[in-house]
């Protein structure tokens, strides 16, 4: 800042200038000296120019509005579908046809896809194919279209979604595309894929909600339901097209004609290379249009939003205006924009600032000095930040909080509340769940052969086994001591049984250093087996006492409640 400015600075702040409202009062006195004649001259330019500005924002918003919501949608679809494709039934049943073709798992398999395509509204088809691209089994449900060539299927080994392009599904006489997700065992080996024929009934009611709508010949957001590129009605529209210009949807259109459609190859690689901004051309009813374009990526799609050049002129008003007294114009101007420059400065370097901090640069200097409401609001935000430099240290603290320092794994603490919900959310959803607890045989006999050190070496290693053999959704923790309890969401007894085989397995054949190790598991299931976190844990140890009296190195499920609190009342009493 100049010597001048500096002094100028002063003088406002000795007038008590210093706050926003005395100076936007300052602001408003310079403005009414401009001649009233200029005034009146140049407020309907500025009117016309303020509504095309709101059209062009309005189009731009409901385009990237349209953009965001499709985009969302087929997220949503898509860990749907993941989520599907990672339950036990899917992977589990499939190894077993592909194993012996049991007809047992081709039905429990059918039977999930319909379970998942009932709670699915936009899946008209779900279908499996093996890790060579071959059919296995279905839902209900035309599948014609939900296909994918051997080359791109085979792109899933190292992909996590498959998105093929809209058609038109003459038998269901509706828009449709097709998904598919790779299907992968708790080793991550890739067996297959899961693929889903969605109707696109969804984007539709999109498009509908957000068409423009009349106003008197104007438009609020555009005009009326017209002709999207294929022709119209003479209104504005909201439309569906690829990035090469072939239309999808319309706001109240679907059909296979409409799909055969094309906007102009100069029109549609206008609005995509425009994309964002507002962009003129004669669409192919001959009437000239404004048009925006925002691109749905994952679907290699783009929502156009359009209004007829004449609604916007009818809003903007027709005449144009003079330049009469520019001079004074000029004058009140420079003005004006010194003591906007005066307001704004403070602001600007407060925003910059602002800009650093949400960037995760804590460590930033504030500026001080400013008086006012600039000062206040300065004040707040050095508040603010330094709360938050506190809360960084607290986030890590909360980390250390509920998880085992030597394992990694999640605590006991932290257990006993996941299973506490999980509960909730079983009993309210009427789904079952199932925990394992695992006992490592003879560790205090192997803790004071090899010592405390190699003991938390052999914990730390079987830890991570239990990681690799569980899925990424399920909850593994240390216990205490040398026990772990894993709990598997939506996994019925049976599934828990076979991945407490696959554990115990593991550990088995493992390399200790020191020699071998294996580990007791007991399993137990909700509601079956207990009600509460506590009764499950508790059928869970008895399960697992009775497999450490049977020889240990294997895997019991509990038994019924009854004999379950009979042998819960037995403690350990050296047992490793």
């Amino acid at each position: 800042m100049t010597v001048w400015q500096e002094t100028i600075a002063r003088r406002l702040r000795e007038f008590h200038l210093d706050s926003i409202r005395n100076q936007m009062l300052v602001f408003a006195v310079v403005a009414t000296l401009v001649p009233t004649l200029a005034i009146t001259v140049l407020s309907s330019r500025q009117s016309r120019r303020s509504i095309g500005d709101q059209i062009a924002q309005e189009l731009r918003g409901t385009s990237a509005q349209a953009a965001w919501e499709i985009d969302l949608w087929l997220s949503d679809r898509l860990r749907d579908l993941r989520v599907a494709a990672t339950a036990y039934a899917v992977p589990e049943n499939l190894a077993r046809i592909q194993g012996s073709g049991g007809g047992d798992a081709l039905g429990r398999l059918r039977e999930y896809l319909n379970s998942v395509r009932e709670r699915c509204p936009d899946c008209d088809a779900l279908l499996v194919v093996d890790g060579r691209g071959r059919f296995v089994v279905s839902s209900g449900g035309r599948m014609s279209g939900v296909q994918f060539s051997q080359d791109r299927l085979s792109a899933l080994r190292t992909s996590d979604a498959l998105v093929g392009d809209a058609y038109w599904d003459t038998g269901l006489g509706k828009a449709a595309v097709a998904l598919a997700v790779p299907i992968r065992q708790a080793d991550g080996k890739y067996v297959g894929a899961l693929m889903a024929k969605l109707n696109l009934r969804a984007v539709a009611d999109v498009l509908q909600r957000l068409a423009p709508r009349d106003q008197g010949g104007a438009s609020g957001r555009a005009g009326g339901g017209g002709g999207g590129g294929g022709g119209g009605d003479g209104g504005g529209d909201v439309y569906v097209m690829t990035e090469q210009g072939r239309l999808i949807l319309r706001a109240r259109v679907s059909s296979a004609d409409l799909m055969r459609t094309k906007l102009a190859t100069e029109t549609a690689q206008a609005l995509v290379d425009r994309e964002g901004t507002s962009v003129d051309y004669k669409r192919a009813d001959g009437q000239d249009v404004i048009g925006t374009l925002r691109r749905v990526p994952a679907l290699r799609w783009a929502a156009v939003v359009e209004i007829p050049r004449a609604d916007a002129l009818r809003q903007a008003g027709g005449g144009g205006g003079t330049g009469v007294l520019l001079l004074a114009l000029l004058v009140a101007g420079g003005l004006a924009a010194y003591v906007g420059l005066l307001i704004v400065r403070p602001l600007r370097r407060l925003s910059g600032v602002a800009a650093k901090v949400a960037g995760g640069d804590l460590s930033v200097e504030l500026p001080t000095g400013a008086g006012g409401e600039v000062g206040q609001l300065t004040q707040v935000f050095k508040n603010l930040v330094a709360r938050v430099r506190e809360r960084e240290g607290q986030g890590e603290l909360e980390r250390l909080s509920v998880t085992d320092a030597l394992t990694g794994l999640y605590n006991r603490r932290h257990l006993m509340g996941t299973l506490a919900n999980e509960v909730q959310r079983s009993r309210r959803l009427r789904r079952t769940f199932s925990v394992l607890l695992a006992d490592v045989d003879h560790f205090k006999q192997y803790n004071d052969t090899h010592g405390h050190l190699g003991g938390d070496a052999a914990l730390v290693k079987i830890a991570e086994i239990l990681r690799q053999t569980t899925r990424g959704v399920d909850s593994v923790a240390r216990y205490g001591g040398e026990e772990f309890v894993v709990m598997l969401i939506e996994a019925p007894i049976a599934t828990a049984a076979a991945v407490g085989e696959r554990l115990r397995a593991r550990v088995a054949a493992e390399e200790f250093g020191a020699g071998r190790m294996t580990v007791s598991v007991g399993a137990a299931e909700y509601p079956t087996h207990g009600e509460t976190p506590e009764e499950l844990i508790a059928s869970a140890d008895a399960a697992m006492y009775q497999a450490k009296g049977e020889g240990r190195d294997r895997v019991l499920v509990a038994g019924r409640r009854a004999e379950r609190e009979k042998d819960g009342k037995r403690r350990r009493k050296g047992e490793g």
